[in-house]
């Protein structure tokens, strides 16, 4: 992906997955005849690097220390390509070459040398179309880092290194003039034209590809964001992925004294307020759809360089629903999961919410598994691992696996309705969703009530009957349970940070931030409540970090069940606390 920090959001999942048997043979055909073509001769511009590298991941890198796909390589002294051949998963991490930024980041003589070793070493391998790297997105952010970090890679290189990496990047500007077309809507499509766009603008002999590419990324941004500012897939870091790599267009462009287009630029006034409406009160986005939290820095240099101070209305932005006061913010899914090709990273998490407390998250989902292998991608996209009711054993919306491979979500809620009203001492917001009706008779209906000052949530959760057609199906539900209850859980997955504790004689669970701020959840004894163990799923670690979950369980007998539960600021703990404990290390596991 091209995400806030490269490669980052699925590592996991090769991208040419997503392409036929035929489109990947042309895509290699193409790659190898791109490789007679005259070569490009030097640079007639070179934009800054505007990529957030990381200094640690870099000095990493040099130790020969290498993380691909959620496994951790030690291999001083190993090529980074022979390490990357150990692991087959981990195509776009490194054809993307992200880990270009980490190592301009460190920037000394020993990162140069080792970036030009690297760069060369994959032109020697794999520059006619061999390998995994030729598909038009990961050629898009290859060579958009490949000439940012131009002169990054060119500085003390001899001849024949600057005529190899002219002549691969010239080949690699071609294949994507005639391939960009079969790269998936999305974020694909715009990292493909973004890396026309980058080589048309700065290679000398690849000017004439710079006009068709901005036509068509005119008129993708105009038909794929939507008016909301949101895209099908409604995954936030992919959204914020797409306006950080329009950004670096927009400077591209302008750098070179070319008109942006206004299609572009309203697109990206667009976006910039309904990335803010999915951003939580510390800074991170909210992780649905496949989508993290985003590196820090990347969405307020992005949103700085949009310009535009617009804040979003209280109404819902790409489906999600934001409840904030004090120092509390909170995110729901309030809209259908998407479908068709936008559904092959989706999560079945309709209603399922999000929480954060200034600085620190407290209830969370558990994020997209796509790192750490498929099994733990599955499992991150059922309803059980996201913040919400569901009846046991089924998810709101199901997996489908197409022939060609690709797991696309379906069967989910199709009306899913949500309304704001401001109270008396509060907000509330009421959602609902009828993804169990089919199956069960029953639809999910979902209040949150957030105080004023942020400091209490006060949730109801209601399962019922809404047309005596439904009834039967409930019936039989229940025949097929034997008639002891439909089961049904409502999970609150906590962050890795938090110290969950039962308290109060089980009445009660108090969950402490390292902050020391302390909240405390409570329910109506409509069902059992206990703590069980959950993970907390993040790109960038080795394995699943260990965390719990605040779980309510019971059986539905009849045709309404409603379970009311609360989440409030322990009296004592203060308005506002200092904190300032730094983030663990990257490679934390």
């Amino acid at each position: 992906m091209l995400n806030s920090r490269g490669d980052r959001r699925g590592d996991a999942v090769d991208t040419s997955d997503t392409y036929s048997r035929r489109e990947r043979l042309m895509n290699r055909l193409h790659a190898r005849r791109a490789a007679r073509t005259r070569p490009a001769t030097g640079f007639q511009s070179n934009p800054e690097p505007r990529m957030i590298g990381h200094y640690a991941r870099g000095r990493q890198l040099l130790a020969g220390n290498f993380l691909f796909s959620g496994h951790l390589i030690e291999a001083p002294g190993v090529n980074l390509w022979d390490a990357a051949e150990r692991v087959t998963t981990s195509t776009n991490s490194v054809h993307g070459f992200a880990w270009l930024d980490d190592l301009a980041a460190v920037g000394d003589t020993k990162a140069r040398v080792s970036a030009q070793k690297w760069v060369s070493d994959w032109i020697a391998r794999y520059a006619h179309g061999r390998g995994a790297g030729w598909t038009p997105d990961i050629t898009g952010r290859r060579l958009i880092r490949w000439i940012a970090h131009g002169f990054f890679l060119l500085r003390g290189a001899d001849k024949d290194a600057s005529q190899a990496y002219f002549k691969s990047a010239a080949q690699q500007a071609i294949f994507l003039s005639r391939r960009w077309h079969v790269a998936r809507a999305g974020l694909p499509r715009f990292e493909a034209l973004a890396g026309m766009i980058y080589a048309g603008l700065s290679l000398q002999g690849m000017e004439d590809r710079v006009d068709p590419a901005i036509a068509v990324l005119a008129r993708d941004c105009k038909i794929q964001i939507g008016p909301d500012g949101g895209i099908a897939s409604r995954n936030p870091e992919e959204l914020l992925e797409i306006l950080t790599l329009l950004t670096w267009v927009e400077t591209a462009l302008s750098g070179s004294g070319r008109e942006v287009p206004e299609t572009m630029l309203s697109a990206m006034a667009r976006m910039a307020p309904a990335l803010r409406a999915m951003r939580h009160s510390d800074g991170g986005l909210a992780r649905f759809h496949g989508g993290g939290r985003g590196l820090d820095g990347w969405l307020d240099q992005a949103l700085a360089a949009v310009g535009t101070m617009e804040q979003p209305d209280q109404g819902l932005h790409m489906g999600y629903g934001r409840l904030a006061a004090g120092r509390t913010s909170l995110i729901a899914d309030t809209a259908a999961p998407p479908i068709g090709v936008a559904a092959a990273e989706a999560h079945a998490s309709t209603l399922a919410m999000e929480l954060t407390s200034g600085r620190r998250p407290l209830i969370v989902n558990c994020g997209s598994g796509s790192s750490f292998g498929p099994e733990w991608r599955r499992a991150g996209r059922a309803t059980p691992s996201h913040s919400t009711l569901c009846i046991d054993g089924v998810s709101s919306a199901h997996i489908a696996v197409r022939k060609d491979g690709a797991e696309l979500l379906c069967d989910g809620p199709i009306e899913v309705q949500s309304e704001f009203t401001a109270l008396g001492d509060g907000n509330r917001l009421e959602m609902a969703h009828d993804g169990y009706r089919r199956s069960h008779g029953l639809t999910h209906v979902r209040t949150l009530d957030l105080s004023k000052d942020g400091r209490a949530l006060a949730g109801e959760d209601l399962l019922t009957i809404l047309e005596s057609f439904d009834e039967p199906i409930f019936d039989k539900a229940l025949d097929t349970e034997k008639l002891q209850g439909i089961p049904w859980s409502v999970r609150f997955h906590l962050h890795p940070e938090v110290d969950a504790i039962v308290d109060w004689g089980g009445a009660a669970v108090s969950l402490t931030q390292k902050s020391g701020e302390i909240w405390v959840f409570r329910h109506d004894g409509a069902g059992e409540m206990r703590l069980e163990p959950s993970v907390y799923l993040e790109n960038g670690r080795l394995r699943p970090r260990a965390t719990q979950q605040v779980v309510l369980s019971g059986r539905a007998m009849s045709y309404a069940t409603r379970i009311r539960w609360s989440l409030s600021k322990a009296q004592d703990t203060p308005t506002a606390l200092r904190d300032v404990k730094e983030n663990q290390p990257e490679f934390d596991v």
